[in-house]
């Protein structure tokens, strides 16, 4: 029976990786092995000019789910926008509402449009059984006036995935549900990109009908008029 590699061999088959290649080998060895300790060697990998390894290491991070959440917000490397890009949005998928205020941040500030996008869909996909039920409410508040203020950004896919952002919130938070409803339907009624006025309707069908949310035709005929 094979022994499983240490720690350390594994970190140091990173280190002395020579090609490319054997870079994402390696970190795809890490990743598997799930090791806590592994984690900053894991989010180091983000920064190497390796956009292979990069993504191996961000589903590496994403299945530790909770556990690398602290270490990704302290060891997120301002200086590597790279680095930092791959950081967010593993953030944004392990959807721990710790990243909460560097999700707002980036979602509404950050240079790069799939950045910006992934933080955004991020957002409204937050676990919000984690925090304090005190906290819940505020922190919903927050990131509802962030996803409408994304709505209406010149760039269509933030639009779009303002909505996307916008259903999930809804779908988790039912004191916003007639509200993100009706900003929905305005979104409907405005909209000019056929993309993202088919995802607004898509979301509008799926809040009014949980039971069937598949069927983007149970809209009511009035909310497909063309704008």
């Amino acid at each position: 029976m094979t022994d499983t590699p240490s720690l350390q061999t594994l970190i140091d088959a990173i280190e002395q990786a020579d090609s490319p290649e054997r870079l994402i080998a390696a970190v795809q060895a890490l990743a598997a092995a799930r090791l806590e300790d592994g984690i900053p060697t894991l989010i180091k990998a983000l920064g190497y000019n390796n956009p292979g390894a990069a993504m191996v290491a961000v589903r590496g991070l994403v299945q530790m789910g909770e556990v690398a959440v602290l270490p990704l917000l302290n060891l997120m490397d301002d200086y590597n926008y790279g680095a930092r890009a791959y950081a967010i949005r593993a953030l944004a998928a392990i959807a721990d509402p710790r990243a909460l205020d560097v999700l707002l941040v980036t979602a509404e500030t950050d240079f790069a449009p799939s950045v910006r996008r992934a933080a955004t869909k991020g957002l409204g996909l937050l676990r919000w059984f984690q925090l304090p039920s005190d906290q819940v409410a505020i922190a919903q508040d927050k990131v509802l006036k962030s996803l409408f203020t994304i709505a209406q950004d010149e760039d269509w896919s933030l639009r779009y995935s303002a909505i996307v952002g916008l259903q999930a919130l809804a779908s988790a938070a039912q004191s916003l549900h007639s509200t993100i409803t009706a900003r929905l339907q305005q979104i409907v009624d405005t909209e000019t990109d056929l993309a993202v006025r088919s995802r607004a309707l898509w979301a509008i069908a799926t809040l009014g009908d949980q039971s069937n949310p598949g069927d983007p035709l149970r809209v009511p005929c009035s909310s497909t008029t063309a704008s």
